[in-house]
């Protein structure tokens, strides 16, 4: 099921690229330092039963002024609390990669699409259990200087399945909220 969504994924992309190479869209002339967009977000939140951060630095290259393809990484620490039978508490530490396409469709709204690998520790069972995902979605992206922005975006999980009673699964909802900052790269607005 992943390679036939990788090879449309794919195919998007080109046709994205393709569609956006108008006289208004172009980068000629802009080196290509100046199309490298950094950034990131972080992620935080508690309940009764887990806490949860992560951090998610991005590194992206700017194609057209409307698309951007890049990577970003992740890393999650977890700690499930109030675990029946005993009420005891585990932490794990989990990592992955997300290679990603955004496109910027009017004055800062953007469509998002991406692979998710995630490598989820099991405590219980012991060793690595790795999670694939495709995610899409949209969000906003506002500036906040020549070359720096701030984003927010809600991304849904194809992928998502509800995790058995006892299983420890990355997610608790197929619905993601991802905020950050984006710097450098050429005014993309």
């Amino acid at each position: 099921m992943y390679k036939h969504f990788l090879s449309i994924l794919f195919f998007l992309c080109i046709g994205f690229s393709a569609y956006t190479q108008s006289d208004d869209n172009s980068l000629k002339g802009v080196p290509w330092n100046e199309r490298i967009i950094t950034g990131g977000g972080l992620g935080l939140s508690f309940s009764e039963n887990q806490t949860f951060f992560a951090v998610n630095p991005l590194l992206g290259y700017a194609l057209t002024r409307k698309l951007v393809a890049g990577s970003g990484a992740t890393y999650q620490y977890i700690k499930f609390k109030n675990i029946p039978p005993n009420n005891q508490s585990i932490s794990i530490n989990n990592y992955g990669l997300n290679p990603f396409v955004r496109y910027n469709v009017y004055q800062g709204f953007f469509a998002q699409a991406e692979y998710e690998w995630l490598s989820f520790e099991q405590p219980i069972e012991g060793g690595r259990k790795n999670f694939n995902s495709f995610l899409a979605g949209g969000g906003l992206l506002q500036p906040i200087g020549d070359k720096a922005s701030f984003f927010i975006m809600v991304l849904y999980n194809f992928s998502y399945r509800t995790p058995q009673a006892g299983e420890l699964a990355p997610y608790n909802s197929p619905i993601i909220l991802r905020a950050g900052f984006n710097i450098g790269g050429v005014n993309l607005f």
